[in-house]
C-alpha cells in the first residue's frame, strides 16, 4: 500500500545522523587492465572523505570479474583499511550453490570485510521458504552481513523481497541491514516502515541513485553514484545533521549528478563514473572493464558541465 503525503512528511528525520557507503568503481587502464594504483588512491580518497567503502559491488564490476581478480581487490581493500572492519563486499560466487555463497561470506569476513549478497540466478529462483534457508545458511558462516534487493533494470536476476521474506531479513539477527535498489521512492519507504515496525536498528541503504532526498526520511545509503564525489556526499550528510540550509544545494547537486551519469542504459553508469573522475581529476584513464557497456562520445560535454556545476557549488562553500 502506498503511503500518502502526510505520512511521508512525518516521516522526515532533520539532524539525523546519515551513514554513508559508497559503491567504489574499479578503475581500468587503456591496455583493458586493472589499475591498481588508480583503485588504491580512490579507496583512500573514499575514506578520507568519511564515507565507508563497499567493493566488488556492481560498480566494481563484481559480476564481471574472476575469483582471482576479486580476491586481488579484496586483499588491497583490507591493506588499506587495516581489515578494521571498515569495509563491504559484494558476495557472488562462481558457483551459484546456497553453499558456495556462504563459503565466500565466510572468505569476506576473513579478510575484515562484511559481505553483502549479490543476487543470482540461483537466488532469483527461491521462493520465500527457500529465502529463509538460504539465509539461514549464511547467518551460520557469518556474523553480519546485508542483504540486496535489486531492480531488473541493473540486473536480469534482481527480485523485490516479499513482506514476508522482508521480515525473515529483519528477524535475523545476524542481518544488519538490507541495500535497496527498486530507483522507486514508495517502495523504499515502505521498507523504511516496515523496518520501523519491526526492528529500528537495522538499515535501509538506499541504492536510489535518481533520489538524492531518501535520506531525508530514514534511509541510510550504499550507492555508485557517491564514487563520482565522495566529499560532495559527505558536505551534503554532514549539512543534514547539522542543519545547515546548505544541505538544499548539495542535494540538489547530487540530484543532478544522478540523473546524468544514471540514464538509461542504466548499466553504463560505470562509464560515466570513469569519466567524470577522469574529466575532475581523480582518475588517469576513463576506460570502463573491456566488456562493460560504454557511454556515447558526446557523455564527456554532458558530465564536464556537471563537473563544473559541481566546482562552482564546492567553491560557494568554501566561501566564509
Amino acid at each position: 500500500m502506498n503511503l500518502n503525503i502526510d505520512q511521508i512528511q512525518r516521516m522526515r528525520r532533520p539532524r539525523r545522523k546519515i551513514q554513508g557507503i559508497s559503491a567504489l568503481l574499479l578503475p581500468y587502464k587503456a591496455n583493458g587492465h586493472m589499475d591498481e594504483a588508480g583503485f588504491r588512491r580512490h579507496l583512500q580518497r573514499t575514506l578520507r572523505a568519511g564515507l565507508r567503502p563497499a567493493v566488488n559491488m556492481d560498480t566494481g564490476y563484481g559480476d564481471l570479474l574472476t575469483p582471482g581478480e576479486k580476491k586481488q581487490v579484496l586483499d588491497w581493500t583490507a591493506e588499506i583499511t587495516a581489515r578494521r572492519d571498515g569495509f563491504i563486499a559484494g558476495a557472488l560466487p562462481q558457483e551459484k550453490t546456497t553453499i558456495a555463497y556462504a563459503r565466500e561470506c565466510e572468505a569476506i569476513r576473513k579478510t575484515g570485510g562484511v559481505p553483502i549478497i549479490f543476487p543470482s540466478e540461483h537466488t532469483t529462483q527461491l521462493d520465500d521458504e527457500g529465502l529463509r534457508k538460504f539465509f539461514s545458511e549464511v547467518a551460520r558462516a557469518v556474523d553480519r552481513f546485508l542483504a540486496f534487493e535489486l531492480g531488473a533494470m541493473f540486473n536480469p536476476n534482481g527480485r523485490m523481497f516479499s513482506e514476508s521474506a522482508l521480515q525473515i531479513l529483519m528477524e535475523t539477527p545476524q542481518c544488519v541491514g538490507l541495500k535497496h535498489s527498486s530507483l522507486n521512492r514508495q517502495t523504499e519507504l515502505q521498507r523504511i516502515e516496515l523496518r520501523d515496525r519491526i526492528r529500528p536498528d537495522f538499515s535501509i541503504y538506499s541504492g536510489n541513485d535518481l533520489a538524492a532526498d531518501m535520506v531525508e526520511y530514514g534511509s541510510d545509503y550504499l550507492l555508485g553514484l557517491s564514487t563520482l564525489a565522495p566529499e560532495l556526499f559527505a558536505a551534503r550528510d554532514r549539512a543534514w545533521e547539522e542543519g545547515k540550509a546548505e544541505y538544499f544545494e548539495l542535494r540538489d547537486m547530487i540530484q543532478y549528478l544522478g540523473w546524468a551519469a544514471f540514464r538509461d542504459p542504466v548499466p553504463a553508469y560505470k562509464h560515466s563514473a570513469a569519466i567524470f573522475l577522469k574529466l575532475t581529476g581523480g582518475l588517469e584513464s576513463d576506460e570502463p572493464h573491456p566488456r562493460a557497456p560504454r557511454r556515447e562520445s558526446w557523455d564527456r560535454q554532458l558530465l564536464a558541465d556537471a563537473a563544473r556545476r559541481m566546482q562552482r557549488v564546492c567553491h560557494e562553500m568554501a566561501k566564509p
